[in-house]
């Protein structure tokens, strides 16, 4: 796929892949094999009839080829950027056994971006069923379970904590990689459909749950994600410069700091920028720091580069920017002056022994302590789910980890009351906290429609 210049993109903040013209689309679609078993809609969290779509676009009907997708998924461009269909649908492709798998992906975004420029088609609503739901949460797996229970005929009202709707969607993906006019459209087609989105409401705050249910919900879906950043725990932490991902790149994304001084967000970054982590959230505040400035950003991570949870797409469009790889070290601590960071300190490591992920562990080596000087450091390290839902919601089990204990349609120990997403498996991709909302979707039609009686929850799923 087409993409900006590296040179040219570190300069600004427009999306760097340009997407497929009709003719390359066509030509992708060609190579699809349609195999009768279509491993591919196996490695699919919401089971689009992948070759159906792919067969569509080879037939150049891209109208019946969005249709398609839209069955089961109601953010077709916001996966096409950024599923790790590698890792997914694309996985298990029978092309790639021998060749490059065909880029499902890519194709989705496509028809995706394809239907935005020649009119969007809004999916069929149900014949009104009288029952009111509550969603709590408008990342990816509050609005399409949102989306889901408005198909089924339901009212549905979605809670958002924020000032704008779309979660980690608006606020943790950069508008490089995800721009934030293809999160609003697809948005503005769950509002056409009617679901209702109230934002700026903390629920545990300004309302609870109990409250909502006492107010004619006659269910609740609990989508709140993981948004609680962790930190390292060394000494310096605090001091002026060192950012959590969740903080920078909220300020960024949906504060739209990119703009300042358009927009009233300031974010000091100086000329050397340390970023802690392995991850995309990590590439993403590496990459962002570079386009707000930074003449040196560096990416230190205490595993390889064979170990890095990042994508390998988001890995090799940060080196082609200039972010340095700093592999094999970890941060012991941060020194300042004047309550400002100056320096890192970090100590080297070597790979032991598997760890309970898998992965090798790494384990310090001693007396290899160096320090790099810095400006701003961000940490990247994950994030945790937030505990005031769980904390203000009577007879809700929360796993050790912070999760709410849910089985695989989302059920909780709570009577009505139904979780998926980030919230129940921890941190973990779009497209899986998409399918949890979709099953929970269908978890609560059939609860509403059996009475609301006697919904007992399954075995609890694992946290990712």
């Amino acid at each position: 796929m087409r993409e900006q210049d590296p040179k040219a993109r570190i300069h600004n903040f427009d999306e760097v892949p340009l997407g497929y013209t009709p003719d390359e689309a066509l030509e992708e679609a060609a190579r699809c094999l349609q195999c009768k078993n279509a491993p591919c809609v196996k490695g699919c969290p919401v089971n689009v009839d992948i070759p159906k779509f792919i067969r569509e676009i080879r037939d150049g009907d891209f109208r019946g080829a969005i249709a398609t997708i839209k069955e089961t998924n109601n953010l077709p461009a916001i996966c096409g950027r950024v599923c790790p269909q590698e890792t997914q649908c694309q996985a298990p492709c029978t092309l790639g056994r021998r060749f490059e798998p065909v880029a499902i992906g890519r194709l989705e975004r496509f028809v995706a971006d394809w239907e935005y420029e020649n009119g969007v088609s809004i999916p069929r609503v149900g014949d009104p069923t009288g029952f009111r739901v509550a969603v709590i949460g408008s990342g990816p797996a509050g609005l399409t379970c949102a989306a889901d229970l408005r198909r089924l005929g339901h009212a549905v009202t979605v809670f958002e904590a924020l000032h704008e709707p779309g979660g980690v969607l608006m606020y943790g993906i950069p508008e490089f990689r995800l721009p934030k006019r293809i999160v609003g459209a697809e948005i503005e087609g769950l509002n056409r459909m009617g679901v209702e989105i109230q934002v700026n409401v903390v629920v545990g705050r300004t309302l609870t749950i109990d409250e909502l249910l006492a107010d004619g919900y006659a269910a609740a879906f609990v989508g709140t994600g993981a948004g609680f950043p962790k930190f390292l725990g060394v000494a310096g932490e605090n001091l002026i410069g060192i950012y959590s991902a969740n903080e920078f790149l909220t300020r960024v994304n949906l504060m739209r700091a990119y703009l300042f001084p358009e927009y009233d967000t300031p974010v000091k970054i100086g000329k050397r920028v340390a970023v802690v982590g392995g991850g995309n959230v990590a590439m993403d505040a590496a990459r962002t720091a570079l386009r707000l400035g930074a003449e040196q950003v560096m990416i230190l991570y205490r595993r390889t580069e064979a170990e890095m949870p990042a994508r390998a797409e988001e890995v090799h469009h940060a080196k082609e920017e200039g972010i340095e790889f700093h592999t094999l070290v970890n941060p012991v601590r941060f020194l300042g002056e004047n309550g400002r960071v100056v320096d890192v300190e970090c100590i080297r490591m070597e790979l032991g022994e598997p760890d309970e992920s898998g992965r090798r562990r790494p384990v310090p080596v001693a007396g290899s302590n160096f320090v790099l000087p810095v400006d701003t450091a961000v940490i990247a390290i994950g994030n945790e789910p937030h505990p005031l839902v769980p904390r203000t919601t009577p007879g809700l089990d929360v796993a050790r980890e912070g999760t709410i204990v849910a089985d695989e349609d989302g059920c909780t120990s709570r009577e009505g009351v139904f979780a998926g997403g980030d919230i129940v498996t921890g941190a973990a991709t779009v497209i899986s906290a998409m399918g949890a909302g979709k099953r929970a979707a269908y978890a609560i039609h059939r609860y509403l429609a059996k009475g609301r009686a006697g919904r007992k929850p399954g075995p609890p799923i694992a946290a990712a």
